[in-house]
């Protein structure tokens, strides 16, 4: 059975404004899926399904076999699935990064040795150990983002969606956050579901979501969507820059294949 089952979900803010429509998709546990959209494809919305800060209009979905529109299921779920959002400071609370981290095991009334045994675990796990006693708010962005997530971690969820983590993020923010959350996926065996405006952050995903309008329109593996460049552009989106160079060089007469992804790739298929 997959962790997470979305069934025929539809879901609308207002009578005549559909945000998903008849939304059917399977994550397995310790996947990591990159879901990509332009803006109003619904991305945000499937994100506050997934964690029960909505409930679909119509379909449904299991995580873990627990319904979420049951709500009895609605703490339970929380506990398996934790969120992170693009602002960072709306989730940094304390006045130091390890009261911050201790904020949701202690509401749930955790026992304070097992406390600080997440409070630390969880740091280490995002590469910030030893930043216990700063203040959040002297934090770069992308430190500060990789707080929220530690503060997430310490929940013990089996699942972590990210919904534009690094929008506000300047470039060395976005690579210390994809670097955390790629670590999270294959080290700490954590399902991580990362949606993203960025299509270079897809790169080393297991599957890649195209939304459009409501709709999942597209989906594979980074090389498979990506080599549907024109496909893509209709949509409203990029392809990660290497790829674009690969698919101009293709164009002007180069004999080189779709789905390139790497610098490394590239400069292979050209040698």
């Amino acid at each position: 059975m997959s962790f997470i089952e979305i069934r025929n979900v539809e879901y609308k803010y207002a009578e005549d404004m559909a945000a998903l429509k008849g939304i059917t998709l399977n994550i397995q546990e310790g996947e990591f899926t990159v879901i990509i959209g332009s803006n109003g494809s619904g991305k945000s919305t499937l994100a506050k399904l997934l964690n029960v800060l909505l409930v679909p209009d119509s379909g449904s979905i299991l995580v873990d076999g627990m319904d979420s529109k049951d709500q009895n299921n609605v703490w339970e779920i929380r506990q398996r699935v934790g969120m992170v959002f693009q602002n960072p400071d709306n989730q940094l609370v304390a006045t130091t990064v390890e009261e911050d981290v201790a904020f949701g095991p202690e509401n749930l009334g955790i026992d304070p040795k097992e406390i600080r045994k997440r409070v630390d675990d969880s740091l280490r796990q995002v590469g910030m150990d030893g930043y216990q006693k700063h203040a959040p708010h002297n934090l770069s962005g992308g430190q500060k983002q990789r707080i929220a997530i530690a503060g997430v971690i310490a929940m013990l969820p089996k699942c972590i969606v990210l919904d534009e983590p690094t929008a506000m993020l300047d470039p060395q923010g976005r690579r210390e956050v994809i670097e955390t959350i790629t670590r999270l996926n294959h080290n700490e065996g954590k399902t991580i579901i990362h949606i993203t405006h960025y299509m270079e952050e897809a790169i080393g995903a297991d599957r890649v979501i195209v939304l459009d309008n409501g709709e999942v329109k597209m989906m594979g593996t980074p090389a498979e969507v990506f080599q549907e460049v024109d496909k893509l552009k209709s949509f409203q989106l990029d392809v990660p820059p290497i790829t674009e160079l690969a698919y101009e060089l293709s164009r002007s007469g180069l004999i080189i294949p779709g789905g390139i992804l790497t610098v490394e790739e590239l400069v292979e298929k050209l040698c």
